[in-house]
């Protein structure tokens, strides 16, 4: 059933530029739906280097186990395959076994290793892969651009999410594209959700490895929808090294931390669209805790309100029940928080302070900041100079009934 309402000011960029050793391709396969395209395959060039990070849902599907053997393999990665309508998920030894005779059948055509093949699927848990239907649908020759690449992993997602960048690193340019899918099923660990971005900058693998986990902190695993962490996520990085910019091989090379800024940007922006096309979801939430000892307390203060379903409903009504904000953070996993020296504000206006409501704060203030459809609840711990920043959306109505419906 499809989706009546549409992403909080989600923009699709016009121009989404080409990653120089990447090739994408797109086929309907007819998996869950006739006539979409649910099947799209990521080539690389020789001489590329891939990282990833997954879900840590202990019931990750089957294709999450197998990308996770195929990269602790160390040989190179040749393509990657990725189709929505079914997780594979919940499926066991068949479940391994069906996504393998995907990935064989790739590196047939590839005349490459069947390690060197990545799998994904992204869709209904605790049914069969029909492989059988992918299977037909290859080989892939078509070639597609990213916003088709972007189509072509959606589920319940109302808009394609992708981003480009250009970077320059020692005068020549790096390019950067990514694209990622997500709508429900999103809570941190990774944060259902697919994650791909290239750049034509050459990383070393152990560099690479590195960078997916720091820029996966900051954007993937700063966001929730609805509390819920999936059997699938997963987030790839992938260098061609077909670029003239200088091989990156160390953190301390003056490069890593321009291209880190802008690969963080990338994914950043990315996981903002999660949310922001978030099931059911009118309203684009930040939240920002600072003023802590450590980003992890920071974080568990954020979450709290991230994920409570009675903040994401009153945010939804656009009602200032602020109890329900001081309530998350006081259940929050910070056991020894100085409720006293708390400050908490609605975008600018300050609602509590001194262990409760500011003396100054007027109803109708706060109703004007929850009338927006963009907001920031920012919380000040008052302890130490660690801050974090999540980002959620609001409960409708439409929530419920996309999911009450998702299996229709």
């Amino acid at each position: 059933m499809g989706r009546s309402n549409m992403a909080v000011n989600l923009v699709v960029p016009d121009t989404l530029l080409p990653v120089r050793g990447v090739h994408l391709s797109v086929a309907e396969a007819g998996i869950k739906k006739a006539d979409r395209k649910d099947v799209l395959v990521i080539r690389l060039d020789k001489g590329n280097t891939v990282a990833g990070v997954f879900t840590q849902n202990r019931f990750c599907a089957a294709p999450v186990q197998i990308c996770k053997a195929h990269l602790d393999a160390g040989v190179q990665i040749r393509a990657l395959v990725i189709n929505t309508g079914n997780a594979n998920a919940g499926t066991g030894e068949d479940g391994r076994s069906r996504a393998l005779s995907v990935c064989r059948a790739l590196a047939a055509e590839l005349d490459c290793q069947i390690e060197q093949i990545l799998p994904f699927s992204t869709g209904v848990i605790l049914e069969p892969l029909p492989a059988d239907k992918i299977l037909a649908a290859l080989p892939v020759r078509r070639e597609a651009g990213w916003k088709e690449a972007a189509e072509a992993i959606m589920t319940t997602d109302t808009l394609p999410k992708a981003v480009s960048r250009q970077v320059l690193l020692d005068g020549e340019t790096a390019t950067i594209t990514g694209i990622a899918k997500g709508a429900g099923m999103i809570h941190p660990n990774m944060a259902t959700m697919l994650g791909f971005i290239a750049t034509d900058a050459p990383i070393t693998r152990p560099v690479l490895n590195q960078l997916v986990r720091e820029v996966a902190d900051v954007s993937f695993n700063c966001i929730s929808v609805d509390g819920d962490t999936s059997t699938n996520d997963s987030f790839i990085l992938m260098s061609t090294g077909a670029a003239a910019t200088p091989l990156i091989d160390s953190s301390e090379h003056p490069a890593y931390a321009i291209l880190k800024a802008a690969l963080t940007g990338v994914a950043i922006e990315l996981a903002q669209a999660i949310v922001r096309d978030g099931e059911g979801a009118t309203k684009f939430i930040t939240v920002k805790v600072e003023g802590g000892r450590s980003v992890a307390e920071c974080k568990a203060v954020a979450y709290a309100i991230a994920r409570s379903p009675l903040v994401k409903t009153a945010f939804f009504a656009s009602d200032p029940n602020l109890g329900r904000l001081l309530c998350a953070i006081g259940y929050s996993e910070m056991s020894d928080l100085d409720v006293d020296r708390l400050e908490l504000y609605l975008d600018d206006v300050l609602v509590a302070c001194d262990g409760g409501r500011h003396p100054a704060y007027r109803e109708e203030d706060g109703q004007r900041v929850m009338r927006q459809d963009e907001i920031t609840v920012r919380v000040v711990l008052n302890r130490g100079v660690a801050e974090a920043t999540v980002w959620t959306c609001d409960f409708s109505y439409e929530y419920v009934k996309i999911n009450a419906d998702y299996r229709s």
